[in-house]
């Protein structure tokens, strides 16, 4: 999937994904967490509010996106002041210890990520087809320190039955991908059909959104 698709969604206003309100899966197993994280990691991040919140109960907050709309949109809809820097092919905006970097995932290092104690993983991993999801656990393995905290959320349905994103990822393949570098602890599984009209509206025929504890070894 090329960056360009994700920058065409945002300036067309095709954000779907985006949720309005704190993620409830974020509100109920953040506390699961084996160690009280520092600084949350947010990939793939866009304008959400889940990131106030991670905020508001005293993380230290770095979040990557590669649209700039979304990332403006974010300080801009929160009535936040933004200092603005650029470096090492990133954009960077911070306002006191939440930023945000407008640029390319795979393009960070392991000293980016410098601090990072847990990482919070709605919508990314699930945002990428099969061969970008093999690349991304790969990063997420070079990039994390041992012992760092993966909050990662995914959604499962017959993937014949609609053309991703979001993609479905069976717990399989959440094994087959982090089992190398990670402990994985599946936490929750919801049955979510019924309150998705607009993938039911698709000829979805069943839907779940799973929730997993990773921890980085």
């Amino acid at each position: 999937m090329q960056i360009e698709f994700w920058q065409d969604r945002w300036k067309e206003g095709q954000i779907g994904f985006h949720q309005h309100e704190v993620n409830p899966y974020l509100l109920q197993y953040w506390h699961e967490l084996e160690k009280t994280p520092g600084k949350v990691f947010v990939p793939l991040c866009g304008k959400s509010k889940d990131m106030l919140w991670l905020h508001a109960h005293g993380h230290p907050v770095l979040g990557v996106e590669i649209s700039p709309i979304a990332v403006e949109a974010f300080f801009q809809e929160n009535d936040l002041e933004p200092v603005t820097s650029a470096s090492a092919g990133f954009d960077k905006y911070g306002a006191s210890d939440l930023e945000l970097w407008c640029g390319d995932f795979f393009d960070l290092h392991p000293l980016d990520l410098k601090g990072v104690t847990a990482v919070y993983d709605r919508a990314s991993f699930i945002a990428m087809p099969p061969d970008l999801r093999q690349r991304y656990a790969a990063k997420m393995c070079e990039l994390l320190v041992k012992g760092t905290q993966v909050l990662l959320v995914t959604m499962e349905y017959p993937q014949h039955e609609m053309q991703g994103p979001p993609f479905s990822v069976s717990q399989d393949e959440v094994e087959r991908l982090y089992s190398r570098c990670f402990s994985i602890e599946p936490v929750a599984s919801y049955d979510v059909l019924a309150a998705n009209a607009r993938f039911r509206d698709r000829g979805i025929s069943a839907m779940h959104e799973r929730v997993y504890l990773l921890v980085r070894q």
